[in-house]
């Protein structure tokens, strides 16, 4: 594993969140991207390198993976700002997507290219040759597909390259990827490492490992429930659900500007309306402090009956089940509204997580930790073994 990078990228529909190295960097950039043309005009009255890169993510992307080559992006927040944006769209699958691949590649040059983490690949000038040993996922529905496969080989065994065009720092600078080895892990079964492992590989919650458990983790596209028992994921019986939290949001998004004349960028802005501490379900209009309660309420309860019945639906098939685990980016959104339907009909035994933050990134804490295991096994089966029929006899 010598000279190769750890990384650990969930691309969620919301966002790409990713860990890298010895947990020294982490990077969390919208899943938003526009095509662009090379000369984007600079605005402001900043010089361009004083401004975040994380701001201004504007690149060309050469892969043979993509459908589309050679084709010129602005992504994450950058893409917000352009009336040709794009996000993943309900019924998508994300391993096939042009999106997906982009996202990540756009993220690993981000890491590559920072000054502190050149030291860990070759530099010529203005080119930054950098391995990566990725661990990342996809929805169960996709892995049962065995689209997990395909999605791999995309990756491995090829160059890929990302060149930072008009992007504060680093304009002129180009990264080429490679992949010493990519894992690519159902999504489901990572929340459950990330629950009952530490980073080390480790056992913390052995009061977990032998209960029978689901998790639910609700994304923006898709829904996977994992059904956990003898230590296991049960394949047979775990499933994948194309429901998420996106087409709710668009909606949101849609009656906010029809009600109130207000555009918000992406889905992420409705996701900080109805996630956020203070004025909670609030918007500016015209200057004023608006409720938008009326909206969200209806669209969110919609959303979390349908997802409570799939929660129904796979309990009862699973009937010794011990407690189920909501978790992801959707869980948070919809955590209220789910905790009140239970109250009010079955009375599940069900858990959240209250952090947030923990919550949101899971799957690329897990990633982390299988991607470490994996290299830590691979490591020690490369050590030299000993020989002690050669050592000398001593008295």
């Amino acid at each position: 594993m010598t000279n190769t990078r750890i990384a650990a990228l969930d691309v969620g529909n919301d966002s790409i969140k990713a860990i890298f190295g010895e947990l020294e960097y982490e990077v969390n950039i919208p899943n938003i991207i526009a095509r662009d043309v090379e000369d984007r005009p600079v605005i402001g009255i900043e010089e361009l390198d004083s401004k975040n890169p994380l701001d201004g993510i504007h690149i060309r992307v050469h892969s043979p993976a993509l459908k589309e080559n050679n084709v010129i992006y602005r992504v994450g927040n950058l893409a917000t700002k352009s009336e040709n944006a794009t996000e993943l769209d309900p019924g998508s699958s994300k391993s096939e997507e042009d999106q997906t691949l982009i996202l990540l590649f756009a993220t690993l040059a981000l890491d590559a290219v920072k000054e502190e983490n050149r030291k860990h690949f070759r530099q010529t000038k203005n080119v930054i040759d950098a391995n990566y040993t990725l661990g990342t996922g996809l929805p169960l529905r996709e892995v049962k597909e065995g689209k997990d496969a395909g999605y791999r080989s995309k990756l491995i065994g090829s160059v890929h390259q990302v060149e930072f065009l008009v992007t504060p720092k680093y304009q002129g600078m180009k990264i080429n990827i490679k992949f010493d080895e990519v894992k690519v892990y159902p999504e489901g079964f990572a929340a459950y490492i990330n629950l009952v492992m530490d980073n080390s590989g480790k056992i913390i919650n052995k009061d977990l490992i032998d209960k029978r458990i689901l998790i639910q983790d609700i994304g923006g596209l898709s829904t996977d429930i994992a059904v956990i028992k003898n230590r296991n994921v049960d394949d047979d019986k775990a499933q994948g659900f194309n429901l998420g939290v996106s087409e709710s949001l668009e909606m949101i998004r849609e009656e906010v500007r029809k009600k109130h004349g207000v555009e918000l960028d992406s889905r992420r802005d409705v996701v900080e309306i109805i996630t956020k501490k203070n004025d909670r379900n609030h918007i500016m209009v015209k200057g004023s402090r608006t409720s938008v309660h009326d909206i969200t309420d209806r669209i969110l309860l919609d959303l979390a009956k349908k997802q409570y019945r799939l929660l129904r639906n796979v309990w009862s098939k699973n009937s010794q089940t011990e407690i189920c685990y909501f978790v992801g980016g959707g869980a948070t959104v919809l955590k209220d509204y789910l905790k009140t339907l239970n109250n009010n009909l079955d009375g599940f035994n069900i858990d959240f997580f209250e952090d947030e933050k923990e919550s949101i990134w899971m799957m690329a804490n897990a990633y982390y930790k299988l991607i470490m295991d994996y290299v830590r096994r691979t490591e020690k089966l490369q050590q030299p073994k000993v020989d002690n029929s050669k050592k000398p006899v001593t008295n």
